[in-house]
């Protein structure tokens, strides 16, 4: 029977012995952050038994398997990296042209004529629609004959001719 005592106890002495050099090895500094580091752990365990939080924490867990399944995670990591990448690579240099030619883009859209220009098309394509819809097309080609022997016809004809070709060359470079 003593056998018996002496080999349940060299566990317990074991226990006692580790217990001991644990708290030996504590100083009072790593005492004060493993206690810090338990009552958040339990603080954030605690929230987390809330019934808004633990829902919707399982909804975004959901929502990140979904992402997953179909791949979309994979995407999205790629996006973030692609923006920090492309913050990572601007230079202060960059960054002021950037906003110079967003500020002369603004100014330029925002300037007084280009508001003017912006609303007589916009009267004028309404002005025409409306002339249009009230005259049928006679159609047939004596009809087309007739409308391009009018000298407006023709004129307009001239200008949208030479206002694609002057824009086709710009666009083009040539």
């Amino acid at each position: 029977m003593t056998d018996m005592a002496n080999g349940a106890a060299a566990p317990m002495n074991e226990m006692n012995r580790l217990a001991t050099a644990a708290r030996d090895a504590l100083t009072d500094q790593m005492v004060e952050r493993l206690a810090t580091s338990g009552g958040n752990a339990l603080e954030l365990l605690d929230r987390l038994n809330d019934e808004p939080t633990s829902a919707a924490i399982h909804g975004l867990i959901d929502r990140v398997t979904e992402l997953h399944k179909v791949g979309a995670l994979d995407t999205a990591v790629d996006l973030l990296m692609l923006a920090h990448a492309a913050r990572s690579a601007l230079t202060d240099s960059m960054i002021e042209r950037l906003f110079a030619y967003v500020e002369h883009m603004a100014a330029s859209v925002g300037h007084e004529d280009m508001g003017d220009l912006v609303h007589n098309a916009r009267v004028a394509m309404d002005e025409a629609a409306h002339e249009v819809a009230k005259s049928p097309a006679k159609g047939g080609m004596l009809a087309t004959l007739s409308l391009l022997s009018k000298p407006e016809t023709q004129q307009s004809l001239q200008f949208l001719l030479s206002f694609a070709g002057k824009l086709k060359a710009k666009t083009t470079g040539a």
